[in-house]
């Protein structure tokens, strides 16, 4: 419970539990306050009465008095109870505490969880609570009550928290007219960005571009940067490494220069556009780039990029907990501190690159990849000079369902998976999305002709940013096995051995791909 029947906070993950169904203690959330305790930034936040604002508990103001302060666990929680987001501390630069999102893989907890995903990647901006609840199974009575429950706050409340935030990060951070901010941080009119902070703020939105926190340099016309934070440590190259390897010339790009950038060129609703990533060490946040001619997509492009890069992890209560009960997953957390698991921009495009691999190394896939793109991608309309070599988009599934795509150069059957896989997205558009259980997802795949449980389990772990999916039956996790500690396990015994690594047992698979990748050349 984070609330009680009469809204009082009853509920605060800590770094050392982690859950999120914990009674909130409010003592424990006012010393973290009092210390200004950098830990507990993002994991709930404080609301003062006497002024109507909501802070992080790092806020630089003057703290207030105990019996002044309430404890919210989510910014949402906080601003449908009528408080403001501080304009100090800036609670939309808190990191995402998202440790708690699909921590549970069934009951309640997940369903909340994929509503929350959902509602990130826009699923409120054009339909309604029932239409969300109808893609959950649920009732909207009992959405709404599980929302309640669980966050704290009803899930228009999530999405217009969620707009809120986001247009105020681009009104600090970006030098985009009010216009240009309106739509792309999700409002469908300019009278209701103006009316939503004329009520909140009690000020127009254009009094807000003023104040602390540093502005990015502007923008060339359609491009908008701003930064998206995590909560540290993050391994930035070993998150690189891991795309440099998998990168499909022409469609993605990763230079090393200045620390390093990974540029993809994609296609939102209809709208192209090309995006980079980099690292910004100094403000915990990865810098963003995107342009495209229609910023209305810029809230669903956060969303995939924040899924990803896995920026709602928390490091240090993963490591804690999976160096728990195994020495050799101890040793390995600690060599990689900040490890993430690599996520996925677009559910078809990870499944077919998932066929493409299997049975064959990375550089081989990518081979084939590139000869799919140069033969069925989409051109890029209009190609950035900055990013020259993003000339295609992945190919949809509209030109690959029915093809023979054998002459690429590899089995017919799994040639004709890649025309199944397409062919099946076309007739269930969310086939890619959460279902009500890992499970049920896992099913639905391994019904796919020539989808094995690797293949299931391997877009789990990267597309639905399961935490504890587990692709047992990896001949590189048991590779890595045998290089740590000399012997071999087969799929079973690896199964068996990944039970002390639940419930991140994706992480301790990132961590095995991660040393395999290392020790390989030696």
């Amino acid at each position: 419970m984070l609330l009680s029947e009469n809204r009082q906070p009853r509920a605060l993950p800590t770094p050392e539990n982690g859950a999120m169904d914990l009674p909130l203690d409010p003592d424990s959330c006012y010393r973290a306050l009092a210390s200004r305790d950098a830990r507990f930034d993002g994991r709930f936040f404080i609301a003062v009465r006497s002024t109507r604002i909501y802070c992080r508990p790092i806020c630089p103001a003057p703290t207030a008095k105990r019996e002044n302060v309430s404890f919210y666990a989510t910014a949402a929680a906080a601003q449908e109870t009528g408080y403001r987001p501080c304009l100090r501390c800036r609670p939309e630069a808190a990191p995402d505490s998202g440790a708690w999102l699909g921590v549970a893989n069934s009951g309640h907890s997940h369903a909340v969880s994929r509503a929350l995903g959902l509602i990130e990647m826009g699923a409120l901006d054009e339909a309604g609570v029932a239409a969300l609840a109808e893609r959950l199974g649920l009732g909207e009575r009992q959405l709404r009550r599980l929302f309640a429950e669980h966050v704290g706050a009803s899930p228009l409340a999530v999405a217009q928290t969620r707009r809120v935030l986001l247009a105020q990060q681009l009104l600090r951070e970006s030098a985009l007219n009010l216009t240009e901010i309106a739509f792309a941080s999700g409002f469908g009119s300019i009278r209701r960005f103006n009316e939503v902070f004329q009520t909140l703020f009690k000020r127009p939105p254009s009094e807000l571009r003023h104040g602390p926190g540093a502005r990015l340099a502007p923008g060339r016309a359609g491009e908008v940067s701003l930064l998206l934070r995590y909560r540290p440590p993050y391994d930035w190259p070993a998150m690189l490494g891991f795309l440099r390897a998998r990168a499909i010339p022409g469609m993605e790009q990763v230079d090393d220069e200045q620390g390093g950038r990974y540029a993809r060129s994609f296609s939102l609703a209809g709208r192209q556009g090309t995006l980079s990533v980099s690292h910004a060490p100094q403000q915990q946040a990865l810098q963003v780039s995107v342009r495209c001619e229609h910023l209305a997509v810029l809230p669903l492009v956060i969303a995939r990029l924040r899924r990803q890069f896995d920026l709602a992890a928390d490091p240090e209560l993963i490591a804690a907990q999976l160096g728990s009960n195994d020495g050799l997953m101890a040793g390995l957390v600690q060599r990689r501190p900040g490890l993430r698991v690599p996520g996925c921009w677009d559910g078809f495009e990870l499944a077919l690159r998932a066929v493409l691999g299997q049975q064959i190394t990375v550089g081989a896939a990518i081979q084939l990849a590139t000869k799919l793109l140069a033969r069925y991608g989409e051109p890029l309309q209009n190609v950035a000079p900055e990013q020259p070599s993003l000339q295609c988009l992945f190919p949809r599934a509209e030109a690959l369902a029915g093809q023979d795509l054998s002459h690429l150069g590899m089995p017919r059957s799994r040639a004709a998976t890649l025309a199944g896989v397409a062919a099946a997205s076309l007739a269930d558009p969310g086939l890619f999305e959460r279902q009500a259980s890992l499970e049920d997802a896992l099913a639905r795949w391994r019904a796919l002709p020539g989808i094995g449980d690797w293949t299931a389990q391997y877009i789990a772990l990267r597309q639905l940013r399961e935490p504890d999916a587990f692709p047992a039956a990896d001949v590189g996790l048991m590779q890595a096995i045998e290089w740590l500690e000399g012997s071999r396990p087969d799929a079973k015994q690896l199964a068996s051995r990944a039970q002390a690594w639940r419930p991140w047992r994706a992480y301790a698979a990132q961590h095995l791909w991660a040393e395999l990748a290392e020790q390989a050349p030696r």
